[in-house]
């Protein structure tokens, strides 16, 4: 298939177009470059530096036929959201309209989208959250992804368009960027490898549910397969508080490293954890890699490359 990944410089977005390479699918990449890095592009994938709001991204499906948009490009660090909700709802639903009004207008009946489970259904009333759980994302980012799964139901009902919407947990792994204020885990591993403090937030209890980058892209190799609209959790059930994952990776990259606390930020969700029941149930998903193997790949990946 003529695949568009949106997004596809980025952490997962690349990983995804590795996988569909590897199946033997035709990939066309759109990134901005703003937080992927052109390293991380397959040398097979067709690449196109163009921000998502750019009314030439039209030219793009055409000329390649496409035939399923997977679309990752976001703005997806939740404290930007808060300082600049604007801009964040200019990437998010504007950017995102714009990428479905491509598919729309060249034809194309499916749309796989990354959106989330860990901000989408706020303080969780449920642990670990199923679909079913209400939605109130308590920052401008989950309410933006929120935005664009709406607009995926209208496109579906009016024009016929699939979609598969996937709702991430805390992903973590090798390409995660390790200098935004988002991606714990790659922000202590770099770090830690560099001599420099990591800083925990608060008490360290608040967790999260973190699932690793590999498993997420299984999810979105067998989302081709389904022939129909649907909502999925992507996630591990388990909740790891941060002060834990900073203690494996640190047994891995410096164990000498003391663990400090600095003042909780303000606003930060105390749980969050998803169900993958459903997601299970119809395509057969369940995480393979456990945290303390995924830390270690994701360490060893740092160790190689820390800049």
């Amino acid at each position: 298939m003529n695949i568009l990944v949106t997004g596809g410089a980025g952490f997962i977005g690349s990983h995804i177009v590795d996988a569909y390479i590897n199946a033997g699918h035709d990939i066309v990449v759109v990134d901005d470059l703003s937080s992927g890095s052109i390293q991380n592009v397959h040398p097979k994938a067709h690449f196109y530096q163009l921000d998502i709001r750019n009314d030439q991204l039209g030219k793009v499906f055409g000329q390649h036929a496409i035939e399923v948009v997977n679309h990752h490009a976001a703005q997806m660090d939740v404290r930007k959201s808060v300082a600049d909700p604007i801009f964040d709802a200019s990437v998010n639903v504007l950017g995102s309209l714009n990428v479905f009004e491509c598919a729309r207008q060249h034809g194309v009946q499916k749309v796989i989208f990354a959106s989330t489970g860990g901000a989408i259904y706020g303080e969780q009333e449920v642990f670990p959250a199923g679909e079913e759980h209400p939605v109130r994302p308590l920052s401008p980012y989950g309410i933006t992804k929120l935005a664009a799964e709406k607009y995926l139901y209208f496109y579906k009902q009016v024009y016929g368009i699939d979609s598969v919407i996937l709702r991430y947990a805390n992903i973590y792994g090798p390409r995660q960027n390790p200098h935004g204020e988002a991606g714990v885990v790659a922000i202590f591993a770099h770090k830690l490898l560099k001599g420099e403090q990591p800083i925990i937030n608060g008490d360290g209890k608040q967790t999260r549910d973190y699932t690793y980058v590999g498993d997420v892209v299984t999810a979105n190799v067998l989302a081709l397969g389904l022939d129909r609209s649907d909502v999925f959790n992507v996630g591990t059930g388990l909740e790891t508080g941060v002060s834990q994952v900073f203690r494996v990776l640190r047994q891995h990259l410096n164990p000498g490293c003391p663990e400090r606390h600095g003042p909780p930020k303000e606003g930060e969700q105390r749980r969050s954890v998803i169900s993958f029941k459903k997601i299970q149930k119809n395509l057969g998903w369940a995480p393979a890699i456990s945290l303390e193997q995924g830390l270690r790949f994701t360490a060893d990946y740092f160790k190689q490359n820390v800049e």
